[in-house]
């Protein structure tokens, strides 16, 4: 049983400030799309990785701020903001976060889908999404076409990371973006395509024979010679692929037998999507700003400068408001930690009240417990079972007499005599009739008429039975 195949090569990992100067582009779409709008979002996206977020969710609402507040912590040096109009669709390229913004009106766009079907074989690849594409500009170049193509080229370019032929691997060079200028239209022409490298010299069937990873089926030929021969004349393809087209690779390249020294012809299968699009207008900021570019509109000295003074009146006052704000945050901070303080001082008073309160109380119990009983030599029961006449009576000594059992005694006797006389007055009182008063006259009460119930029986008619009917 044989065992996998052990990867001994070794790559060099990039340093952090490499990675930091790798331009990294954020493509969204803004407010509400329709779904091929959507889908050419997707395939941009797919097109400028892997230094993109490929599956990024947006919504609706998500505005240009948010992506700028996100942008520091991602790396993120470019916006590709798609939206949809009445009048068309746009595509807005910016740099982040200062600007400046190119606008552009997609006149015509094609998804990736509908330009693999126009293939007989498409070519369809993840490996080749893993490097970053190599970008042309076609036509950019030239003096007398305006500082905005300048700017145009200065921002596609910058899109895209750098590369250094000396240090760069063969390997690496997957794809590649074409950006193409059209002077009679004013028209900028986007396409995406891979590269394929070919044998050179060789007719196309042994080109299958050569590329193919299983040989071809030689069932229906006696001889391979049958085979080759009958495939010997040049196609179109063939033609193009001659001499003059061909290259001797510097480095190994992808694909069976692409070596080193070999001698190979560069071609180019499109993967999509296309666009076309016209620059409209250019801004110095991101989305806003100063119009340094403007399609249709052009303005004379006099309005540029108005502008210009309008627009510096506008970031004076967004200054003094912001400064307005920080002193507004700064007054809040403090009277804020002002309470906290008063609430903390309060609330340490009240727990010293506490703590005093709770002391004196224990003092007070402690005093209690320490004061002496007069009552603490007899038990609670004998307390309880002494009579009225038994219990022992306090000392003439404590009131100030001298003969205190002597006039107690007398005192009794008087009492009774006192409580008797007043029992014969209250029993004679009751024998007595009560006397009336002469200014009061006696008032016999009022006869009040009984209510008659409705559900009493009426009275029966002359002659006639009594009616148990009920009103």
């Amino acid at each position: 049983m044989g065992h996998g195949r052990k990867k001994k090569r070794t790559h060099a990992v990039p340093s952090q400030e490499e990675i930091e100067k790798i331009p990294k582009t954020l493509v969204v779409k803004s407010g509400g799309v329709g779904r091929s709008v959507g889908a050419l979002v997707s395939d941009v996206r797919h097109v400028m990785e892997p230094n993109t977020a490929s599956k990024l969710k947006e919504r609706k609402t998500n505005k240009i701020k948010d992506y700028i507040a996100v942008s520091s912590q991602l790396g993120l040096t470019h916006l590709m903001l798609f939206s949809q109009t009445e009048a068309g669709t746009n595509l807005r390229i910016g740099r982040i976060p200062r600007g400046p913004t190119l606008y552009f009106r997609v006149n015509k766009y094609s998804l990736a889908k509908d330009c693999l079907k126009l293939q007989r074989t498409p070519h369809v690849s993840d490996a080749e999404y893993k490097t970053s594409p190599l970008i042309i500009l076609n036509n950019f170049a030239g003096e007398e076409k305006g500082k905005e193509l300048k700017l145009m080229t200065a921002m596609l370019q910058n899109m895209f990371p750098a590369i250094n032929p000396s240090t760069m691997h063969l390997s690496d060079a997957r794809r590649v973006v074409l950006f193409n200028y059209n002077e009679a239209t004013g028209m900028v022409d986007f396409r995406h395509f891979t590269i394929v490298v070919k044998p050179v010299g060789v007719t196309k069937g042994v080109k299958r024979v050569i590329m193919a990873k299983n040989l071809p089926s030689l069932a229906g030929y006696d001889d391979i010679s049958e085979y080759v021969l009958r495939e010997a004349f040049a196609s179109e393809s063939d033609v193009e692929d001659g001499p003059e087209n061909s290259v001797t690779l510097p480095q190994d390249y992808v694909g069976r037998g692409n070596t080193k020294n070999e001698q190979r012809a560069i071609r180019l299968l499109e993967l999509g999507p296309r666009m076309e699009l016209r620059l409209m207008k250019i801004e110095g900021g991101l989305c806003e700003g100063e119009i340094l570019y403007h399609n249709y509109l052009h303005k004379t000295k006099s309005q540029l400068e108005k502008e210009a003074r309008m627009r510096q009146i506008k970031l004076t006052r967004q200054a003094r408001r912001r400064q307005e704000q920080e002193q507004n945050v700064e007054r809040k901070k403090k009277v804020k930690s002002r309470k906290v303080n008063t609430a903390k001082n309060e609330k340490t008073s009240d727990d010293d009240k506490n703590d005093y309160d709770d002391e004196y109380d224990s003092m007070s119990e402690a005093e209690s417990d320490m004061a002496p009983n007069d009552h603490s030599d007899v038990e609670p029961e004998a307390k309880i079972a002494l009579p009225k006449s038994t219990r022992p009576r306090a000392s003439a000594d404590d009131f100030g007499a001298d003969e205190y059992k002597e006039s107690d005694d007398e005192d009794e006797g008087a009492r009774d005599a006192d409580m008797e006389e007043d029992e014969e007055d209250y029993a004679e009182e009751e024998r007595k009739p009560a006397k009336r008063s002469k200014t009061s006259k006696s008032v016999a009460p009022k006869k009040t008429k009984p209510t008659k119930s409705k559900f009493a029986p009426s009275k029966p008619a002359k002659g006639g039975k009594p009616s148990n009917k009920r009103k």
